[in-house]
């Protein structure tokens, strides 16, 4: 299935939507930048990039044509890069993980340079940054793209409850094979998911290995013995009306069982065993005996940004919701799961803030104020099988924001096999060298086709 896959999104017709993505900018009014003096540096580029993640690769590739490679540099420590939203295939078994990294090497563009480094501080007063090894870099603007920090330490038993089995978790490369290897397992009793008390990125995923795992102990015959339990902090089961009444007829037909406001706080692995809090009922706890236990854990904005001077009070990367450029530094710019835009923290989401976050700061380098507006739109392929996906996309007053002409509420093969195979060839071939903004340009066509 993947050829034709690939043949279809590499065709003229996918190739010239890329280009349209990219046209030009409408004019406005001067903005005046912050431009603070620049402390001592060893290094100076036009453009620095934190994090080499989807949003820090992608703007790297876009600025390296409005700039030039050599004035653009990413500083991210890490060796590889990862496509996580197909996690939750790997921990179901349905894609090997070996498809979902590559090399950070092989990902960012060619001429720009690569500080393969940690950020230790940001000053943005002075315009530089400080890396762990001493390092200081000035910089003329820079974005933000520094993810979001997994904190499985603060589940009590955590992380080291890993090294036990029968339990996984799809948001790490060091635990996402567990997952399936605790599917496989499985023989009769409670499966468990769960869900934090704290923001995450893919916020359906939790709940997507659930119907999977469902999925797999119906083929295998095991789904009478097993008892399959979705522990969430939240008090719904998706944020957007619409699809979370698509997931509760999915939910009462397989017999799940969903237990809301319930947090994990503890993992008692050696007993298999799952501790919650009732947050209705502070102090009030209930454990649960697994067969297997598939944890989200809680997370946060990167150590880095609490404390930093761009960060708002919960400690992320306080930018206009609009533009993307920061509230207080009119040369700073965020995007990503680090930012505090108020919509879901997804690879979608990036795509679709990239092409805003293009066009504001082509604007902010003509000191011409940025007008094109970010919707918050984002999309949450909600896997409910292992060939059926309902495709949610919406925007930032949880408003559906679709991009095909029919239903996305419903279960369908076509959206499974574009969340399995096309969105994946679609993140390495085009996002990833900043010639995918997001859909919207797909939508606006669909739907004038449709008037």
């Amino acid at each position: 299935m993947m050829a034709p896959l690939v043949a279809a999104v590499s065709s003229p017709r996918a190739r010239l939507f890329a280009c349209f993505l990219r046209l030009g900018t409408q004019q406005a009014a001067p903005l005046q930048l912050h431009t603070g003096a620049c402390c001592t540096a060893k290094n100076h580029y036009e453009v620095l990039v934190l994090g080499g993640g989807s949003g820090g690769i992608t703007m790297a590739a876009r600025m390296k044509r409005k700039v030039g490679a050599e004035n653009v540099a990413i500083v991210e420590p890490s060796e590889r890069h990862f496509y996580q939203p197909i996690w939750t295939l790997v921990g179901a078994g349905a894609k090997p993980l070996s498809l979902s990294g590559r090399s950070t090497a092989s990902v960012i563009p060619s001429g720009v340079a690569w500080i393969q480094d940690r950020v230790a501080e940001l000053n943005p007063d002075k315009n530089c940054i400080r890396t762990d090894n001493g390092k200081e870099i000035s910089y003329k603007y820079l974005i933000i793209a520094l993810g979001i920090q997994l904190d499985y330490e603060k589940i009590k038993g955590l992380p080291e409850g890993f090294a036990y089995p029968k339990i996984g978790s799809n948001y790490s490369v060091k635990t996402v094979e567990k997952t399936w290897k605790a599917l496989q397992d499985f023989k009769q009793g409670n499966a468990v998911f769960t869900f934090p008390n704290t923001p995450v990125k893919c916020a359906g995923a939790p709940q997507k290995i659930m119907y999977l795992s469902e999925a797999y102990l119906r083929k295998t015959g095991k789904r009478p013995k097993a008892n399959i339990i979705f522990n969430t902090a939240l008090g719904t089961i998706f944020g957007v009306k619409k699809y979370a009444t698509a997931l509760q007829k999915i939910i009462k037909e397989r017999d799940l069982t969903v237990n809301y406001k319930h947090n994990l706080i503890e993992v008692r692995a050696d007993k298999q065993e799952a501790v919650f809090e009732n947050l209705d009922k502070p102090g009030e706890i209930k454990v649960i005996q697994y067969e297997m236990l598939h944890v989200t854990p809680p997370m946060s904005s990167p150590d880095v940004l609490k404390t930093s001077p761009v960060a708002d009070s919960a400690g992320w990367v306080d930018v206009d919701k609009d533009t993307l450029q920061h509230k207080k530094y009119p040369n700073v710019f965020g995007i990503g799961d680090c930012t505090n835009l108020p919509t879901s923290k997804t690879a979608a989401a990036v795509a679709a803030q990239s092409g805003v976050l293009d066009k504001t700061i082509s604007l902010i380098m003509k000191n011409q104020r940025p007008t094109k507006k970010y919707d918050g739109y984002t999309s949450c392929p909600l896997v409910t099988g292992y060939d059926r996906v309902i495709l949610a996309e919406f925007n930032y007053s949880a408003e559906p924001l679709e991009t095909f002409p029919f239903d996305q509420s419903k279960e369908r093969l076509t959206m499974y096999l574009m969340k399995a195979d096309m969105m994946p060839f679609l993140y390495w071939n085009m996002m990833l060298r900043g010639y995918w903004g997001g859909p919207a340009f797909l939508r606006k066509l669909f739907h004038l086709g449709m008037s």
